[in-house]
């Protein structure tokens, strides 16, 4: 269990890492939003790419916890577009 853990831990870290550089590029295309007075929220494109996301996986999540998880994300960088 201990090992696993420490797995879990590592993934946490890489996860982390991860969002931090998503949300990197989300502020990049705030900025070019704000420039060409565009929308923050497309939902076309929350709508597919939550769609991309579902047919990527491969479990053991379910279709429910991806889009979930993914929405949850998606919402929460979207304060930094604004």
């Amino acid at each position: 269990m201990d090992k696993l853990r420490k797995r879990i831990d590592e993934l946490d870290a890489e996860m982390l890492k991860l969002l931090n550089e998503r949300a990197e590029c989300v502020v990049k295309i705030g900025v070019i939003k704000q420039k060409e007075e565009s929308e923050v929220v497309v939902p076309q494109r929350e709508k597919e790419l939550l769609n991309r996301l579902t047919k990527l996986n491969n479990g053991p999540m379910t279709e429910k916890m991806v889009h979930r998880l993914f929405q949850e994300i998606i919402d929460t960088l979207k304060e930094l577009q604004k």
